[in-house]
């Protein structure tokens, strides 16, 4: 007999963890650089429509597959999806709901880590008193773990620690005692948190600007973010960029709803309970995560400055900096408010990460519930170690590529055909309306049956063979050349041109240049000064590299520079993909034996 006697305490608990699990930190960092640079205002469009014919029915399609699994007892994709399909292949398709979990959670929780870290020096105002420049190479020297910003050795790897062992922790007291309680707690501090800075930003209008500054007014920042552009809607690309944001914020295509889900009575309602997770996540990210970083940011740098520099750095670079403007102490509860609601999108986020190990442990290894938070902690810890050590080498960046965008978009693929085409349209749609509390409009039978899946099977071809600079036309005409974006792309890493051996004895130079050689404090430096001025540096300790080049000396890209010893970056790409790959054969295997067990326990 499994373990598992989990439950929801109750229905706001429900709402609140599944709308937690949606809301995440690209709420708030993603959400706005994509309405920026895919049309301001008119990005709405695409985004709402996007959200009716891919969000909505992905969250059906999700809820109703995970309650059908609970109640054979199933609480995990793989055999949710065994229950559901009549090849035994499913349940190997379904270890991706499980492997993106884990994955994910690895360098999620370490991004997570440090919102709780920058709560840390919020209160402490570490960054009073810096400039600008100052507050940015404070994160970079966070996250190179062997320059201490506190005086604490190695603190991104005890932030990192802690955080996790916060997760589990809180997993190891179950839906109702852990996920339940921090859902509703931390969901209504985020709103707060987010309302008061989103108001302190429509006031901050342009008294924040510095002399001779025309454009630094935030509420510019607030027309730009929405004022439609309207000629975009005619970019594919944008309406391509809709459905992405669409698809990553609902949190679809990972396995946790299912999870979540399965622990719903069989005949309590799941249409309105995910329409209204979903509202949710919709509220917080265009209401609130449109309303901060970026006019915050023009009501004191410009327009011109944001629209360069907006991205992900921002949350941790820029505004640190910009709160201590607002004084000592409303600077330090600002950063508290801003750096505590990341971290409770985050936390609730990736808490729905573990439901899904810890559930298949429960169920098929008998495990209590206990051991099996424990288990994903320690699972996550070994996985996720390499971003922390290897974050500046990019093993961050292919966990991010492959596991939390390649590994969803194809789930989600896989989930969709399965639950309109293989387990049938039919049993789906009532599935869905059984304890119903709306009626739902029948034209949404043919959307999940035909259009959701073709959007997703779109999406993920695009994504398969996107051209060089995603210039569709160039490469129909031209001859097709991968973007380094691309799946097939970042297979062939086509992102590196030289110095393509992962160990080697000799480095080549990667731009054309005149080199400037120095060497200082076991430090081998070799400086490319290209013609416009710009300067690429290779840096190596003296013991393992010898420049082979002289100052002053001519040198073209692909020109031997310095002999030695070399770990070049194309090894952390395989460093990376190497342990994503032992993970999914590992959870596959995990399957197999429960399928065994299985089989063994009806003999």
């Amino acid at each position: 007999m499994s373990s598992n006697t989990q439950s929801w305490g109750s229905r706001v608990g429900l709402v609140l963890a599944m709308a937690g699990n949606a809301v995440g930190l690209g709420n708030f960092l993603r959400f706005p650089v994509q309405a920026v640079q895919n049309g301001g205002g008119a990005f709405m469009i695409p985004y709402l429509v996007s959200f009716l014919v891919l969000g909505i029915p992905l969250l059906w399609i999700e809820w109703a597959s995970g309650r059908f699994g609970g109640t054979k007892g199933d609480h995990s994709a793989p055999f949710i999806m065994n229950s559901m399909g009549k090849r035994s292949y499913w349940k190997y398709l379904g270890v991706f709901g499980i492997f993106t979990n884990i994955a994910v959670a690895a360098y999620y929780t370490y991004i997570e880590s440090w919102t709780f870290s920058y709560v840390f020096h919020s209160v402490a105002q570490t960054f009073t008193g810096m400039s600008q420049t100052e507050v940015a190479q404070f994160f970079t020297s966070y996250v190179d773990i062997g320059q201490p910003t506190t005086g604490l050795p190695y603190e991104a790897i005890w932030f990192y620690i802690l955080v996790l062992g916060l997760n589990t922790w809180i997993l190891s007291k179950g839906l109702e005692g852990g996920i339940e309680k921090v859902a509703k707690i931390g969901m209504p501090l985020l709103i707060v948190f987010g309302a008061f800075l989103a108001v302190r930003a429509f006031l901050l209008g342009d008294s924040g600007a510095p002399a001779g500054c025309a454009e630094c007014d935030a509420m510019l920042g607030f027309n730009f973010l929405w004022n439609p552009q309207f000629d975009s809607l005619s970019n594919p690309n944008v309406w391509l960029a809709a459905a992405g944001q669409i698809f990553f914020t609902l949190s679809v295509g990972m396995g946790t709803i299912h999870c979540y889900a399965a622990y719903v009575k069989p005949k309590d309602d799941i249409a309105l309970n995910s329409m209204a997770a979903g509202w949710m996540n919709g509220f917080v990210e265009i209401v609130l995560g449109g309303s901060i970083v970026i006019p915050i940011a023009v009501g004191y740098l410009g327009l011109d400055w944001v629209k360069e520099n907006a991205g992900f750095a921002m949350a941790f670079q820029t505004m640190p900096y910009l709160f201590t403007k607002w004084g000592a102490v409303i600077g330090s509860v600002a950063g508290v408010m801003w750096f505590g609601l990341l971290f409770f999108a985050g936390i609730t986020s990736s808490l729905a990460m573990g439901s899904p190990w810890v559930a298949f442990m429960q169920d098929e290894f008998k495990f209590s519930l206990k051991t099996s938070a424990w288990t994903f902690g320690l699972v996550t810890l070994l996985a996720g170690l390499p971003t922390v050590f290897f974050y500046q080498q990019g093993v961050f960046d292919q966990y991010d590529y492959w596991a939390g965008t390649v590994g969803l978009v194809f789930f989600a693929l896989v989930e969709a055909i399965l639950f309109a085409w293989i387990w049938g349209i039919d049993k789906g749609w009532d599935e869905i309306n059984r304890g119903s509390d709306i009626v739902l409009p029948k034209f949404y039978k043919p959307i999940l049956k035909y259009v959701t899946p073709s959007i997703l099977l779109v999406i993920f071809t695009m994504s398969l063979v996107t051209p060089k600079g995603n210039d569709w036309k160039s490469a129909l005409n031209d001859g097709w050349k991968f973007d380094s974006s691309s799946i097939i792309g970042q297979i062939q890493n086509v992102d590196i041109t030289y110095n393509r051996e992962a160990l080697a004895d000799v480095f080549v130079a990667e731009v054309d240049g005149i080199a400037d050689v120095q060497s200082a404090e076991g430090q081998t430096v070799v400086r490319l000064v290209q013609p416009t001025g710009e300067a690429t540096t290779y840096q190596w300790d003296a013991a393992d590299a010898q420049p082979v080049v002289v100052t002053g000396q001519v040198v073209r890209a692909g020109d031997q520079i310095a002999a030695g010893s070399f770990v070049n970056p194309i090894f952390y790409k395989h460093l990376a993909r190497g342990i994503l790959v032992a993970l999914f054969a590992f959870i596959a295997g995990m399957v197999y034996v429960a399928y065994r067990r299985r089989m063994n326990s009806l003999n």
